[in-house]
């Protein structure tokens, strides 16, 4: 008997977010929060009667389930280049694709002629993170393990090969990745006992988006505050004076102490978000987040060098790991966040912890979108427990949103993350979840003429 993925299932799932303008931001005034959603289906091929089944009589089938990101109309476009992606993986034993995940990831991302569109970003990457990440997802059940687990478990060595290097040894060598790895391996024991107990460190965003009125963010702040939350974010951007007014009714709602951080989601140019930095300064902001446009990394560099100690933050828009080099090796950054489903899935986010981990950078990950909250604590952790070794000056971002539509979604206490126990990638969204907000023909959009 040999399990194999059979199909590889896509559904465009929509939420209407812009309705009461959560998400809203400067570049993105009415998101709706969508996900390009994959589920890589396997069956034996064994004949009828003959073998064993992986999985006991009546328990679910085995499967991966991820996604990608998007906000709405361009979620068509996800899906139909995660099929495309996906038929790749049609065929492949689950041991096959399971026992060497850096082979598979480099296999579904190997397709010259869906690359050339690329190469390695555009909506094939955003595919590829979904497909890639179902694969982890499937891997992790199997093995009856939450991801971050899975990934903690590795040797350094399979660590470092779970990464495609070609274009990253001038930054970094595959040697002495391994040697960094070697080096913090005896802790990861007492580590992961100790992130286990006390969780990871978040902040949340669900206070300041860009549409909300003065009234509903002095509020929101207050219930963060309340709440045990130790750091804010605002949207800015769009107006200066209107950022002032709001910095400051948000700085006078949680105090001096807590950290603030500012986010222009790519509005301004070079000149004007230093401009903008210091006509916020006051404020004691503590980053910057996606100042100017993602793809300038000299111009990240330039804002970074004048607007300390404030930090520079980007990388949600970076399209892969070869872009977060060139930001680390430019001191472009002082705060780098990947995206679980804009890089292509967890092999390249692996290759961009290592990257920062050398470059003494700490990762605090995008995760304001549906389902990337359940995503990157996973990442987070395993950076903790066998990477960086470190949790100084790093936090996971935490929108209060659309958790409800997850088996396994993230839970917190105060300002941190708690461990996730569940097998898998917390990435499977409810069946009436996919049903009801399957997109355009869902009862929820069906409705909504």
């Amino acid at each position: 008997m040999t399990l194999r993925v059979v199909d590889v299932e896509t559904i465009d799932v929509r939420f209407p977010t812009s309705q009461h303008l959560d998400g809203s931001d400067a570049m993105n005034e009415a998101p709706d929060y969508s996900a390009a959603y994959v589920v890589l289906k396997t069956a034996d091929d064994a004949p009828s009667g003959q073998g064993a089944p992986e999985s006991a009589p009546g328990a679910e089938p085995l499967e991966g389930h991820g996604f990608t990101f998007t906000i709405g109309r361009g979620n068509d476009l996800a899906v139909r280049a995660a099929r495309a992606i996906g038929e790749r993986a049609i065929g492949l034993s689950v041991a096959e694709i399971t026992g060497d995940l850096g082979a598979f990831s480099r296999h579904l991302l190997g397709d010259s002629q869906l690359r050339w569109l690329g190469p390695d970003k555009g909506a094939i990457h955003l595919g590829s993170a979904a497909v890639i990440n179902a694969a982890w997802d499937l891997a992790a059940r199997r093995a009856g393990k939450p991801v971050w687990k899975l990934l903690a478990d590795l040797s350094p060595q399979q660590v470092v090969d779970l990464v495609d290097w070609r274009y990253l040894k001038d930054a970094l060598t595959p040697d002495a990745a391994l040697k960094m790895l070697e080096s913090r391996a005896g802790g990861r024991a007492e580590r992961e006992t100790y992130v286990r107990e006390h969780g990871y460190p978040a902040y949340t965003t669900s206070a300041g988006w860009l549409g909300y009125d003065d009234a509903k963010l002095a509020r929101l702040c207050q219930e963060a505050v309340d709440q045990g939350w130790d750091s804010v974010k605002l949207k800015v951007g769009a107006d200066l004076e209107d950022d002032i007014r709001r910095c400051r009714i948000a700085r006078g709602v949680i105090g001096p102490d807590r950290r603030l951080m500012i986010d222009a989601n790519q509005t301004l140019g070079v000149a004007e978000a230093v401009s903008w930095a210091e006509a916020l300064r006051e404020f004691d902001v503590w980053w910057f987040e996606e100042p100017t446009s993602p793809d300038d990394i000299l111009g990240h560099a330039a804002i970074a060098r004048r607007i300390g100690p404030t930090r520079v933050a980007t990388g949600e828009h970076a399209h892969n790991a070869v872009m977060f080099k060139q930001f680390l090796a430019a001191d472009a950054i002082g705060v780098c966040q990947i995206d679980a489903c804009r890089l292509a899935g967890v092999n390249e986010a692996v290759a961009v912890l290592l990257l920062a981990a050398a470059y003494d950078v700490p990762v605090c990950p995008h995760a304001g979108g549906v389902g990337l909250c359940e995503l990157v604590q996973h990442l987070s952790i395993f950076d903790y427990v066998a990477v960086s070794g470190s949790m100084d000056d790093r936090v996971i971002e935490y929108v209060d949103h659309l958790h409800e539509h997850f088996h396994d979604p993230v839970r917190i206490r105060g300002s941190r993350y708690l461990v996730p126990e569940a097998p898998g990638f917390s990435a499977r969204i409810r069946r009436e979840t996919l049903e009801a907000y399957r997109y355009p023909d869902g009862p929820v959009w069906s409705h909504r003429g």
